[in-house]
């Protein structure tokens, strides 16, 4: 029996058009699209409000003291990552691919419990046929990757209201804490001085205008750690702000669909675009502080 010809039909403005045969696909029919609507409604519940909510319950704990040691690990993991990469398009897979699976960072519980949901939306994905045929290493590497990538942009919101904090107070830009740490000691120590003036805080204010509080090295380091301790906490629950913003934007969502395909692949993801920017705010102080010094 030959294929029979749809049929016009009118709809409710008039317009004459055809009835979709019986043996065209549906728009969700797709391995990929069905994937996609999946993984759309797993980050609306994992990454809304209320999910970023019951995801940061986690970090009540044991969480807040792994938060500074992380912080201090992230420039490692960049640098191991990237060595990673190096080696694989070198032609060294085997070196490469042991070194990428090296775990730097603590495990947060928030990280575990993102990890935890991700297994077990790939789990759903296999019962209906529709996860990346992948090996479970090489899922398990994609969600660990997922995981710490979305630490990073809790990195970068920290670096943003690091910024923010400088222009506000004192009218320059911030980038990371290095270069907010000397501002905020001299504000400090400026503070402590007018308070502890013999003559009073009127001319106190006057003194020190005209000559300045000198700080020492250790004063400003002092600052430095106390704000790294401080940024490290801010770190912690910058989610709350940034999942709703990145679900959204859409931004999760074609970040885990980024992470099938590539398992679709069997390609090896290097570190994300996220991994670097979070690290922009330290190279940009650290690149100001070379300049410093060259110029003498």
């Amino acid at each position: 029996m030959g294929l029979q010809a749809p049929k016009p039909w009118r709809n409710g403005a008039g317009r004459v058009t055809f009835a979709p045969m019986d043996d065209a696909p549906a728009p969700l029919s797709t391995v990929r699209s069905r994937r996609g609507a999946r993984i759309a409604r797993f980050a609306a519940r994992r990454y809304g409000i209320r999910g970023t909510l019951a995801l940061h319950r986690h970090a009540l704990g044991a969480d807040l003291l792994r938060a500074p040691l992380n912080v201090a690990l992230a420039p490692v993991a960049l640098i191991v990552q990237l060595l990673a990469a190096i080696l694989r398009r070198l032609g060294a897979a085997r070196a490469g691919g042991w070194l990428a699976a090296r775990r730097i960072f603590l495990r947060s519980d928030i990280a575990a419990r993102i990890e935890q949901d991700l297994q077990a939306l790939m789990d759903d994905l296999d019962a209906d046929g529709l996860a990346p045929a992948a090996s479970p290493e090489r899922r398990r590497a994609a969600i660990r990757a997922h995981a710490e990538t979305r630490n990073a942009v809790a990195e970068i919101t920290t670096s943003l209201f690091v910024l923010l904090l400088g222009l506000a107070l004192f009218n320059r830009a911030t980038p990371g804490l290095i270069s907010l740490a000397g501002p905020m000691a001299q504000m400090r120590a400026h503070g402590a001085a007018v308070r502890d003036f013999a003559l009073g805080d009127t001319l106190g204010r006057a003194w020190y205008w005209a000559f300045p509080v000198e700080l020492s090295p250790l004063y400003v380091l002092g600052t430095g750690v106390a704000l790294a301790l401080i940024g490290s906490l801010v770190t912690t629950f910058a989610g709350l702000i940034a999942d709703p913003v990145q679900l959204w934007t859409g931004i999760h969502r074609r970040r885990l669909m980024r992470m099938m395909d590539r398992l679709d692949a069997m390609a090896d993801g290097g570190p994300e675009p996220e991994q670097f920017l979070a690290r922009g705010g330290d190279i940009a102080d650290l690149a100001s502080i070379l300049w410093r010094s060259l110029r003498g």
